[in-house]
């Protein structure tokens, strides 16, 4: 068995971990990062499939993003705008197909009336959340207690409305069905944008993308540490001493052990239960993380010969609440002269397909996005999914959030250190939560966190 000594030991070698441990070199701190996979970057994850590149996981830079575009401009990497030009798709329950330009979809009057009357309401509400810190609000534990379908069923009787505001919480962020998150985890979603408003406007939360894929970010930090950052090294068990902090910890692989003084647990909520504890973690700690869990999303990649969407003057951008496929846009890479459109089939209607064979899974995906573009999106050159969800050391997409009640009892406990053992990830950030402005965020404060602790 090898050892290392260091002051810091980082597990997990996404965007937080390694941000977190830039910050502590930087500062003249010895670190090691133990990654579980034999790649760096998490969820940030570009390849190469068929000849195509394709972002596997996350991708979008908003501009409210401060965090992740000072990073960008540090590393020295460009961005570009996702195309938006020309009309949207917008399907209607009876199966009707309709053009819209704007944020509000195409529906009768007295719909639209009442999804803008509901934006306006969470935003009011949105205003007087701190993202940092939802269980703060004076009505933190009652809107913890109803989930987000119940209150906007209290809100609307207006079916059509009320899947389209879901859609933006339930399907295109949280990626679990309406009933099965608070109301205070949705406003905590729409509070970590700025405001419900910047979640339906697609030209802002999708705004740019990073030429040559966002997992570079992970990897030219990675690229700073040097042999510092190992990876097929999974932690299987953390070493710690509660009545003596200062004793430091020692984290376990098959092969390695490192001896430090903090360890920071750099990975999604879930899988900090997979490590094991001597002695073990505290009361609060194995009852906090029994009740958050992983969304589960596909995202659909359709490679084409061109963008023949563009042609007929769409943007590429589409929404329906009552397609397999719920939203989709133009995700063609940088310069490249064939057309690449993304979807995303989320919770329930995901499970669905699974339960199919992968032919079956794909004819039935390719018709609902050619119910938006029409029968040329029936054939494209490559076609993938991204199933985070049987990824071992991801198990879901988006990120971790909590079940009914969890957020108002556990949220404030979510990030404090349990002695020498800190905690750094998106899924447990205030503004930029479950995206890679969060993880960089949360990953600076925990670097703060030790550093003012030394």
């Amino acid at each position: 068995m090898e050892r290392i000594d260091c002051d810091v030991v980082i597990v997990g070698a996404g965007a937080s971990g390694l941000t977190a441990a830039t910050k502590l070199k930087a500062a003249g701190k010895s670190v090691v990062v133990l990654e579980a996979r034999d790649r760096i970057g998490g969820r940030l994850w570009t390849d190469d499939i068929d000849g195509a590149m394709l972002e596997i996981g996350g991708q979008w830079v908003s501009p409210d993003q401060d965090a992740l575009i000072e990073t960008l401009d540090e590393l020295g990497l460009e961005t570009y705008e996702r195309y938006r030009a020309g009309e949207n798709v917008y399907i209607a329950e009876n199966g009707e197909r309709r053009l819209f330009e704007g944020d509000i979809f195409p529906v009768p009057a007295k719909t639209e009336g009442e999804i803008v009357g509901l934006i306006e309401k969470l935003d009011e509400l949105v205003a007087e959340i701190d993202p940092d810190a939802p269980w703060a609000h004076p009505r933190a534990k009652e809107l913890d207690e109803v989930s987000f379908a119940e209150w906007l069923g209290t809100q609307t009787d207006d079916e059509e409305a009320k899947l389209n505001i879901g859609m933006f919480i339930a399907g295109a962020m949280l990626t679990k069905p309406a009933h099965a998150f608070s109301a205070l985890q949705a406003l905590l979603m729409a509070a970590s944008a700025g405001s419900f408003s910047n979640l339906v406007d697609a030209d802002f939360i999708l705004d740019k993308r990073v030429v040559g894929g966002l997992q570079q970010v992970p990897l030219l930090l990675a690229e700073r540490l040097g042999d510092a950052v190992r990876t097929g090294q999974a932690v299987r068990t953390i070493r710690w001493t509660p009545d003596a902090p200062d004793a430091g910890v020692v984290a376990v692989t098959d092969s390695i052990e490192v001896h430090a003084k903090h360890v920071v647990l750099a990975l999604p909520p879930i899988l900090i239960s997979r490590i094991s504890y001597e002695p073990p973690l505290p009361r609060r700690q194995h009852q906090m993380h029994q009740h958050l869990s992983m969304g589960f999303v596909i995202k659909v990649h359709a490679v084409y010969e061109t963008p023949f969407w563009r042609e007929q003057g769409l943007s590429g951008t589409a929404f329906s609440p009552y397609e397999l496929v719920h939203e989709a846009y133009d995700n063609t890479n940088h310069e490249d002269p064939r057309g690449t459109l993304v979807g995303f089939v989320s919770d329930e209607e995901a499970d669905g397909v699974f339960t199919l064979s992968a032919e079956e899974r794909k004819a039935r995906i390719l018709e609902s996005l050619s119910h938006y573009y029409g029968p040329e999106a029936l054939n494209p050159v490559v076609y993938y999914e991204s199933d985070w969800g049987s990824e071992e050391w991801t198990r879901g997409a988006y990120a971790a959030s909590f079940d009914m009640g969890g957020l108002a009892r556990y949220g404030a406990d979510l990030r404090t250190p349990v002695g020498p053992i800190h905690f750094s990830c998106s899924d447990m950030a205030g503004k930029g939560y479950q995206h890679v402005d969060g993880a960089i965020r949360v990953g600076r404060e925990v670097a703060d966190e030790i550093l003012g602790a030394s």
